[in-house]
């Protein structure tokens, strides 16, 4: 079995119960989570063996991430202890006209973004890594992280892995003028890039393809394969969202690959917590690439991966892959005894 690993942050969740404010709250339910963290463990639901690469602090708080981390199925062992404290976020589930909202603690400061290039042995790594996960989060917090980020795809790719990167632009973790600071760093990862996790905005506005005065659909239709050949990418893949007037959301994911893209079925449904939704898609359709299933499952399944990731709380969505399929069954879901 291929074996994957993820490099990124661990995150403590600090979520205000059901859906109050944390003017009205004076209580908090801690997780752990992170892009990293959701794709691991995703795919260890799958069956696979998925490892996170990054560093936590060796106090109490960081002995309890790791006993997360485990009890999600996450292989613990290319993790490194120092630094002094682990970043965190607070969040506050949205409620019809009332959108969600998430405040970060100081992540800057974090053991993970303040890892010297030193405490990771990249050749050694790359050397026990299939496939590797980065993600545009990652790539934002400050130049050191991003030096590892290019150095380890590199290494990856040096000795035969593959390289997986969700673009994930956040243009508040970018500051002013984002774009511009972001584009070269995201060129030089699709370089070493064999699948990319992006839409039609991402080939916009942070590579500056242009996609014309069109409707999104075909925004993306013309832009993604523009990307695919620019940066001699094997698959690229996404989601399409839209917010409906009855606060559903619906979803349509695609695969592009050799030319030819493929659509899901727009799926419609409620939302009870959208945090890491799209790292389930991710990881499914990682899963769907490296059992080699026909393009057309493999974004079914991503896409009723991500449509399932909304209706359970916390970022990380564990399900089995029997459970994916059932729930792109037409059919409505009694109890299950």
């Amino acid at each position: 079995m291929p074996r994957i690993a993820a490099f990124g942050e661990v995150m403590m969740r600090l979520q205000v119960p059901g859906h109050g404010t944390l003017v009205q709250s004076n209580t908090l339910d801690y997780s752990f989570s992170g892009s990293g963290v959701n794709v691991t463990a995703a795919l260890a639901g799958y069956g696979h063996n998925g490892a996170l690469i990054t560093t936590l602090p060796e106090t109490p708080v960081g002995e309890a991430a790791i006993a997360y981390l485990r009890k999600l199925g996450v292989d613990t062992s290319l993790i490194c202890r120092g630094g002094k404290q682990l970043g965190m976020y607070f969040l506050e589930n949205g409620f019809g006209a009332r959108p969600g909202r998430v405040t970060y603690t100081d992540r800057l400061g974090s053991s993970f973004n303040t890892a010297e290039a030193g405490n990771y042995d990249m050749v050694a790594l790359a050397s026990r890594i299939d496939v590797l996960h980065l993600c545009g989060i990652t790539l934002a917090m400050n130049e050191g992280v991003r030096k590892q980020m290019k150095r380890l795809a590199a290494e990856v790719k040096s000795a035969g892995g593959k390289v997986v990167f969700d673009c994930n632009y956040r243009p508040a973790l970018w500051g002013a003028d984002g774009y511009a600071k972001a584009r070269p760093h995201y060129e030089q990862l699709l370089e070493l890039t064999d699948l990319v996790l992006m839409n039609e905005k991402d080939a916009q506005f942070i590579l500056g393809f242009g996609t014309g005065e069109y409707d999104r659909m075909t925004q993306l239709k013309q832009a993604i394969p523009e990307v695919v050949e620019r940066f001699e990418i094997g698959t690229a893949a996404g989601t399409h969202r839209e917010i409906n007037a009855d606060h559903t959301h619906s979803l349509t994911g695609y695969i592009y690959q050799h030319g030819t893209f493929l659509f899901s079925r727009k799926l419609t449904f409620p939302v009870y917590d959208r945090i890491g939704a799209g790292d389930a898609f991710a990881s499914a359709v990682i899963h769907g690439e490296l059992q080699q299933y026909p393009q057309q499952q493999t974004v079914n399944m991503a896409a009723a991966a991500a449509m399932l990731a909304h209706t359970t709380q916390g970022d990380t969505a564990l399900f089995t892959e029997s459970e994916v399929l059932r729930a792109l069954s037409d059919h409505t879901l009694d109890v299950e005894r």
